[in-house]
């Protein structure tokens, strides 16, 4: 067998000049590309990673996507993982050099990850390649620094219960929030607008980036899955 290459390539939050000089050297040298993506109920395919890679001028032919399900139900995505999985290691079995791709940084909150696993356990090479979180570009836009000194940070997906979040804001300088569609509500009863800051962002590095600090606006708004908040105490 010869050994092929593979790497995990971190995409950035949606601004295609977001990714490392590495990241893109690789795309560039990869005779293979794969890219997540989403399957919705019905039966329309969007990626997200599709939409950066095709700022790079890459060969379309070398793209192969991966779309999962949009439910929490993970049979589909397990067998997804696993269909891609095997074709990755036929290609790697073939010598190819082969990059997986993520939006974000490639080992925080990635499906990446579920392959990872995979990758590791038949013991083939892999390099990763990181990346941009969105929390970070979202500090960089709105000129804030997350952490001073001995502050200290959370990162938080899927808040569940409004004791949670005031836990979380009891302990924490900066708080950031993730996957928050469903926690508006939450936010809104347990912020004290005297004591904490909060910026809203969603689908950042695209032309479509939207950025407030007025929470009553951000409430009126339909939450896109890539959203985010940074709420952080107002040191007096």
């Amino acid at each position: 067998m010869i050994a092929g290459k593979i790497y995990g390539v971190s995409l950035g939050p949606g601004d295609a000049d977001l990714i490392t000089l590495k990241g893109l050297k690789a795309l560039q040298q990869a005779d293979k590309i794969y890219y997540p993506g989403s399957l919705f109920k019905d039966g329309r395919k969007v990626s997200y990673s599709l939409s950066i890679l095709e700022n790079y001028d890459l060969d379309a032919t070398k793209l192969v996507g991966f779309h999962l399900k949009m439910d929490l139900e993970r049979a589909q995505a397990k067998e997804i993982y696993e269909t891609t999985f095997q074709q990755i290691l036929a290609d790697y079995k073939k010598g190819l050099s082969i990059a997986i791709v993520s939006e974000g940084d490639i080992s925080t909150f990635s499906s990446f990850s579920y392959l990872l696993e995979k990758i590791q356990a038949h013991q083939l090479t892999i390099h990763l390649i990181p990346g941009i979180s969105s929390y970070l570009h979202l500090a960089a836009e709105s000129k804030m620094p997350l952490c001073l000194q001995n502050e200290k940070v959370v990162v938080i997906p899927r808040i569940q219960t409004q004791e949670e979040l005031e836990e979380a804001i009891a302990h924490f300088d900066t708080v950031v929030l993730m996957k928050i569609i469903s926690v508006v509500d939450i936010i809104t009863d347990v912020i004290d607008h005297k004591k904490h800051s909060i910026t809203y962002a969603e689908r950042l590095g695209t032309d479509q980036q939207f950025i407030t600090t007025d929470w009553a606006i951000a409430t009126q708004r339909e939450t896109p899955y890539f959203s985010l908040i940074i709420i952080k105490k107002i040191n007096k």
